[in-house]
């Protein structure tokens, strides 16, 4: 028999300087809180933080963050927060950071909110983190019982980070829908271990039709620092309707094969996350056979903000045939989601698709 779930964040708050409200919001959740972020991002926000929690009369610790989503920097932070005897963990900046809070808040068994800095990835709203090695090869899944208690987004912060992650961001987003179809055509579960729901698909299609419709003017709004109303949609579909529709409908390919890049050494890895879903979307549309013309939709739209379409982008040109299939082994492992595309797919398959998108780009105009 059939089962829904549905999983979201407690609370979402998106608008240009909400982050000068975040002590009102942390109100409800605690009164200690452990703070984390690196020192780029600590830098750009961390007196207004600091001047909104003492206003609302909350305690706080921060503690840098070293840059890795690894067990021994959740085990690390975690131990500083038992130290300090927080009751709230609150996570600042990009992916890597706010799924490293969530872990931290899970071992310590406290409420999480969570504060984008850059609208790059749909990490923020969900209840799962990535977990890498210390040396940034993906892990594993990291699976919560409940997902962040608060969500915050200022838009204007987004918009003063680099144009490449707002964009980047705008490739995680697409990769959704494409992603969700294939969960519910192969009748697999999504991230929250139910069916496909109805809600979850409806989030997942108004997430890519939102960003194909203004993705491009909201990135050429955002490579002048500007909010506009394009924006200000754009980041809700990057952060609020990626993050609700991927985990209530489901990943497959193009984040399998995301994280197959890992087994590959060199200059890939200076990519960031978006831009290599971006090209194992791609890849998962060569894989399941998608019409030419869907294909080169996306492969125009890629270009426009500049997300990589050919293997010379993402630094992989003079890579063996034999290393690309050792991405479609990690994509393919045990834990990963490319089964919900094709439980038959073979490494080699993978390889070759990787091959195929390299081609078909370079004759697409």
């Amino acid at each position: 028999m059939s089962k829904f779930i549905f999983s979201s964040p407690r609370k979402y708050v998106q608008g240009s300087g909400v982050i000068d409200e975040l002590g009102k919001y942390l109100q409800t959740l605690g009164t200690n809180a452990l703070l984390i972020a690196d020192d780029i991002v600590w830098g750009i926000i961390g007196d207004r933080v600091k001047l909104s929690l003492d206003v609302s009369k909350l305690q706080f610790h921060y503690e840098r963050f070293n840059g890795e989503a690894s067990s021994n920097e959740i085990t690390r932070l975690a131990a500083v927060g038992s130290k300090q005897g927080t009751n709230l963990v609150v996570g600042f900046g990009g992916g890597k950071t706010l799924d490293t809070a969530k872990a931290i808040a899970d071992e310590l068994k406290q409420s999480v909110a969570i504060v984008p800095t850059v609208a790059s990835t749909d990490a923020p709203c969900s209840a799962l983190s990535v977990i890498y090695t210390d040396a940034g090869v993906f892990d594993s899944y990291r699976f919560y019982d409940k997902n962040p208690d608060l969500v915050l987004v200022d838009t204007h912060i987004c918009a003063q980070a680099p144009v490449r992650l707002f964009a980047s961001g705008i490739a995680d987003g697409l990769a959704t829908y494409v992603e969700a179809l294939a969960v519910q055509r192969s009748h697999a579960l999504s991230m929250v271990g139910g069916d496909p729901s109805i809600a979850g698909m409806a989030i997942a299609r108004a997430c890519e039709e939102t960003l194909l419709t203004y993705g491009l003017s909201a990135y050429n709004a955002v490579e002048q620092q500007l909010v506009t109303p394009a924006v200000e949609a754009v980041v809700e579909a990057n952060t609020l309707l990626s993050g609700l529709g991927f985990e209530n409908a489901g990943l497959a390919g193009a984040h399998a094969i995301h994280n197959g890049f890992t087994a590959i050494d060199g200059d890939i890895h200076h990519l960031t996350h978006g831009e290599k879903v971006a090209y194992g979307t791609l890849t998962q549309m060569v894989l399941e056979q998608r019409p030419d013309e869907k294909i080169a939709r996306y492969i125009r739209f890629y270009r426009a903000i500049k997300m990589p379409t050919t293997l010379k982008e993402m630094h992989l040109e003079n890579e063996s045939f034999e290393n690309l299939v050792k991405v479609g082994a990690l994509a393919g492992g045990k834990g990963d989601t490319l089964g919900n595309l094709n439980p038959k797919l073979s490494a080699e398959d993978v390889a070759n698709a990787i091959l195929a998108v390299d081609a078909f780009s370079k004759i697409i105009k």
